[in-house]
């Protein structure tokens, strides 16, 4: 037992001495293999950038969620956003994406390369290749769409291009719409509506 003490003790000063040692060479290596970084030099923004920037009062990547009158989620993401210096309560927003859920389960999504939200209208403009997808299927593309931000309801400005289960779809306009249970949501093409029928789907 004595025996056994003596090389326990040993073996524990030992360990004493080498784990500082490992600590410290690894330490090292840290400060060897990082990057040396010059206090002097600038920084990654131009001087216009970083004016731009403070003056816009810009916001990068945005976030909001809420739920509709009907009990919907609605979600909105951005790359980024900014205020309107002219017009309290409306921002621009570039890179948006937005995303309807009903209670259903089933989705909408928009996404477009910028848009326009009002807190006195309750809309959101959308613009820019707007691209619309609906989880039974639709892909539609159109150049603006209005939408309200506390209810399932959009509308196109002009012209919209779809395919879907179906087939192909070209339209004046298009309307998405909750139906009058409340709950049920519907998309409604007027102005010229016209399908080419793919029997394949």
């Amino acid at each position: 037992m004595a025996r056994s003490s003596g090389t326990y003790s040993r073996v524990i000063a030992w360990l004493k001495i080498l784990l500082p040692l490992i600590a410290l060479g690894l330490l090292s290596t840290v400060f060897l293999l990082s990057t040396e970084i010059d206090p002097g030099a600038d920084l990654p923004f131009s001087n216009a950038e970083m004016a731009d920037r403070a003056s816009s009062q810009q916001v990068t990547a945005p976030y909001f969620s809420g739920a509709t009158s009907s009990g919907a989620l609605l979600t909105i993401t951005a790359e980024s956003a900014r205020p309107d210096p002219e017009e309290a309560g409306r921002a621009f927003a570039s890179s948006v994406i937005a995303r309807m859920k009903m209670k259903d389960e089933s989705q909408i999504m928009l996404n477009a390369h910028s848009a326009t939200f009002s807190d006195l209208d309750d809309t959101a403009i959308l613009s820019g290749e707007v691209l619309i997808e609906s989880s039974t299927g639709y892909v539609m593309t159109t150049q603006e769409l209005s939408a309200s931000l506390s209810r399932i309801e959009a509308e196109s400005a002009g012209p919209v291009e779809a395919t879907g289960p179906a087939g192909t779809l070209n339209a004046g306009r298009m309307r998405i719409e909750t139906i009058e249970n409340g709950e049920d949501v519907r998309l409604l093409f007027t102005d010229g509506v016209k399908l080419v029928y793919d029997p394949q789907n």
